[in-house]
């Protein structure tokens, strides 16, 4: 077995015991590697993000929050190097532009051979020119941060905005979604201060941070409705993953 596969594998059999920790004496006897090469491997997987973690003590060793991570899904080499360069590439002012990129360096670090060597040539013919100063990037960042955060956590976010004609408002919004237009990207979501659904551009949000206070449920068609926006739909990629109605 390949170290990649044990890698792989070793996700799977601490998943398959969650949480019940493992020792990495039993690991090493069942992969039969040494004690120190499940040592290696299990500092590779922390140190991309996989959240696997150690207890001291009688009844320690290793063990995995299931619930954050995924079974092992099988890419053949074109959808992992497709995957690996459209993640690589986004936009560093989209959001979950941070996740996806951490998400892209997880699956190149995970291929071998022609797969790495087809997404490294297919990376490498696509380039970007940077703009804005790092000040602004940094606010930037940070808003868009707050506003990935309250849209996971269901909570009330209080922002400041400028609008087109530059004129700047502080709001409690109750965020419903995001949508994408014409390269930009819109905050969804229900105004306190207007009482009414509105759209908050990402890149005009000066400042953002989310509450601890829950928020109202809103359905994002419903607020999109009147406005220019009324016939958005999700990606073709995204529909499939939509509940069933």
């Amino acid at each position: 077995m390949n170290r990649t596969s044990r890698l792989y594998a070793l996700v799977e059999e601490l998943r398959a015991v969650a949480p019940r920790p493992m020792t990495v004496a039993a690991l090493a006897a069942r992969f039969e590697v040494s004690g120190r090469t499940v040592q290696r491997d299990l500092q590779v997987l922390m140190e991309t993000g996989v959240p696997v973690r150690t207890t001291t003590g009688r009844g320690g060793g290793w063990s995995i929050d299931p619930a954050m991570t995924l079974p092992p899904i099988r890419f053949t080499a074109d959808e992992a190097a497709a995957l690996v360069t459209a993640l690589a590439a986004a936009d560093a002012s989209a959001p979950y532009a941070g996740a996806a990129r951490a998400a892209a360096q997880k699956i190149a670090a995970s291929m071998t051979g022609p797969a790495a060597l087809a997404a490294e040539q297919l990376a490498a013919r696509i380039v970007a020119l940077p703009g804005g100063d790092a000040e602004s990037a940094r606010t930037a960042e940070s808003a868009r941060a707050a506003v990935e955060r309250a849209l996971a956590d269901g909570t009330v976010l209080r922002l400041s905005y400028l609008d087109a004609a530059g004129r700047e408002s502080d709001r409690l919004v109750e965020p419903a979604g995001l949508l994408t237009a014409d390269g930009k990207w819109y905050l969804i979501a229900w105004c306190r201060t207007r009482r009414a659904g509105r759209g908050f551009r990402l890149d005009r949000i000066t400042s953002a941070t989310p509450t601890t206070e829950r928020a109202q449920p809103h359905d994002l068609a419903a607020l999109l409705l009147g406005s220019a926006a009324v016939g958005a739909a999700r990606p073709a990629v995204l529909a499939p993953l939509a509940p069933a109605p």
